[in-house]
């Protein structure tokens, strides 16, 4: 597993991923995400994550991280925040 520094901790390859879709999809700048940690409120708290947003988002997540996410797994708590998302997506590219 790769690993790099940001803001003075270390960030997994998933996280990084995260970030960089994040800021493909929902068009956040760097500086941005890169302030996100695992508190930050993602649905309701992003404007620009919007429920016609979360679909793109998902499929976006899918690809680049080459997994798959069934509907019964996405709910209100998967994007309250940005480490409950981070949190499922290591678990689900770990399995």
């Amino acid at each position: 597993m790769n690993d790099t520094m940001a803001a003075g901790t270390l960030m997994s390859d998933t996280d990084s991923t995260l970030r960089a879709i994040l800021q493909d999809v929902l068009g956040l700048s760097a500086e941005r995400v890169a302030a996100f940690d695992a508190s930050t409120g993602l649905f309701g708290d992003l404007p620009e994550l919007d429920s016609m947003a979360v679909a793109g988002l998902l499929t976006e997540i899918e690809d680049r991280l080459d997994i798959v996410i069934e509907d019964d797994e996405v709910d209100g708590e998967l994007l309250e925040s940005y480490g409950n998302l981070l949190s499922f997506l290591e678990a689900k590219v770990a399995a």
